[in-house]
């Protein structure tokens, strides 16, 4: 039985505004990946029509610790929408049930870049990328799976947005020696894995290369303005409920320090603060009250 495409992108994205959880081989089954391409246009016609504006693309799956981490042979893509977007520092959306973060480089295009009708002599390639570059960003993706327990394949995962869910924008990075940036990853102030900009497809700019291609086969480029998430840097790590990820990026002989961290809020601290707050207040009204009853006693004549 073939799967209705619409009808799935608008249960996932349901899925994702109340913050429930799918089973992939019941929603999309085992689709091709072009189909899957089909299923994230219809996904994101949802986002667009709530509001959103795309503002660029993530890669997934560019380096070989999140292959072998999820399963998967090769990157995707799926685009990326302002709603997405955290400031350093930010808590993740409350609607995200099993969110993971991974360290990645942002890049940033002060120029548009196509492939459309580029000359076969003259390929797409490394320079043409950073050429068009404006600037490089540290960065945290927070990926959240509609599927359950992360079990998909790579056109399910496709489908889905490739987990795009929220993107942490950091501070700036020299960007004329990407692939030597190192990136250690904390959690709860704990180190949890390390990378190198290499590890995003030997360069982040390679696989803005690949990204540009593919969205030629689709009449699509990139924009100036656009943000380009490379693809993460180490495996991704979970973001648990109360916890805080840094990601801290460094240049071996440069003065290159800049950290970028999200977290995520503990809904029954946060209840109980409020109910311990109301509970302040409503004694502070008392005491206030009380005392003013007795300045008016004292006062009376």
């Amino acid at each position: 039985m073939t799967p209705d495409f619409e009808s799935a992108a608008r249960r996932i994205w349901s899925a994702r505004e109340r913050g429930s959880l799918l089973n992939a081989d019941e929603t999309v089954g085992q689709l091709s990946v072009d189909a899957a391409y089909q299923v994230q246009a219809m996904l994101t016609a949802h986002r667009l029509g709530a509001g959103e504006h795309v503002v660029g693309w993530k890669l997934g799956y560019t380096s070989a610790a999140m292959r072998e981490q999820m399963g998967v042979a090769e990157p995707n893509f799926g685009p990326l929408t302002d709603a997405m977007l955290l400031p350093d520092g930010g808590l993740v959306d409350e609607r995200l049930a099993q969110p993971k973060v991974e360290p990645e480089i942002a890049l940033v295009f002060a120029r548009s870049l196509s492939a459309i009708d580029r000359p076969a002599d003259r390929p797409l390639e490394r320079a043409d990328v950073l050429d068009a570059l404006g600037e490089a960003r540290a960065c945290l993706e927070v990926v959240h799976s509609t599927w359950e327990g992360y079990r998909f394949t790579l056109a399910q995962n496709t489908a889905d947005g490739s987990s795009a869910a929220q993107v942490v924008l950091g501070g700036r990075l020299a960007h004329d020696d990407l692939a030597r940036i190192e990136v250690q990853l904390e959690v709860d102030g704990e180190q949890f894995a390390s990378g190198v900009g290499a590890d995003a497809s030997g360069h982040p700019a390679d696989g803005v290369v690949w990204l540009v291609q593919r969205l030629a086969e689709r009449g699509l480029g990139l924009n100036a303005g656009d943000i380009v998430i490379t693809g993460g840097l180490t495996r991704a790590a979970d973001l648990a409920v109360g916890g805080r990820i840094v990601a801290r990026y460094t240049l071996p002989g440069r003065p290159l320090a800049v950290s970028v961290s999200v977290s995520r809020s503990d809904p029954d601290a946060a209840s109980t603060f409020r109910s311990e707050w109301a509970s302040d207040m409503a004694r502070i009204k008392v005491t206030t009250a009380h005392s003013h009853g007795h300045d008016h006693h004292g006062h009376s004549t």
